[in-house]
């Protein structure tokens, strides 16, 4: 687990399948996420995907205000934002211990396993052989 802290912020490494997500965290007055360079309703095109970024912001128990900048590679839109939320979530224990219950009853400390499966030799895809035919 990746996760540095100095005086100035606090970063911290989420993952998802194969999405990487390093999230700074730094206290500020005003709340503002920006992800890539551009801002969070810019990167991240559908209010689900906005939502999952900013749930660990809105458990109950969760105070103050962050500037957040993230940066996040691999994968495809749905994996990288909840990667971007694990960052999150592990950047905002580091800030708060006291957070760790409540984040993790809510699972956003859990780093999610589902993969890919890899396509084996012989077959189609993971598991699809090629079709049977008897003549």
């Amino acid at each position: 687990m990746a996760i540095k802290t100095n005086d100035r912020y606090t970063e911290a490494v989420g993952r998802r399948k194969t999405s990487t997500a390093r999230a700074r965290l730094v206290a500020a007055p005003k709340q503002h996420v920006t992800v890539n360079g551009k801002a969070l309703e810019e990167y991240f095109a559908t209010e689900a995907q906005r939502a999952h970024v900013l749930e660990p912001l809105g458990v109950e128990g969760v105070s103050g205000t962050f500037a957040i900048t993230v940066t996040v590679r691999g994968g495809g839109m749905v994996s990288q934002s909840e990667a971007v939320r694990h960052s999150i979530a592990r950047a905002l224990v580091t800030i708060e211990p006291a957070q760790r219950t409540v984040l993790k009853a809510h699972g956003y400390l859990k780093r999610d396993p589902r993969m890919k499966e890899r396509r084996k030799f012989g077959l189609k895809k993971a598991r699809r052989a090629p079709q049977w035919s008897k003549r």
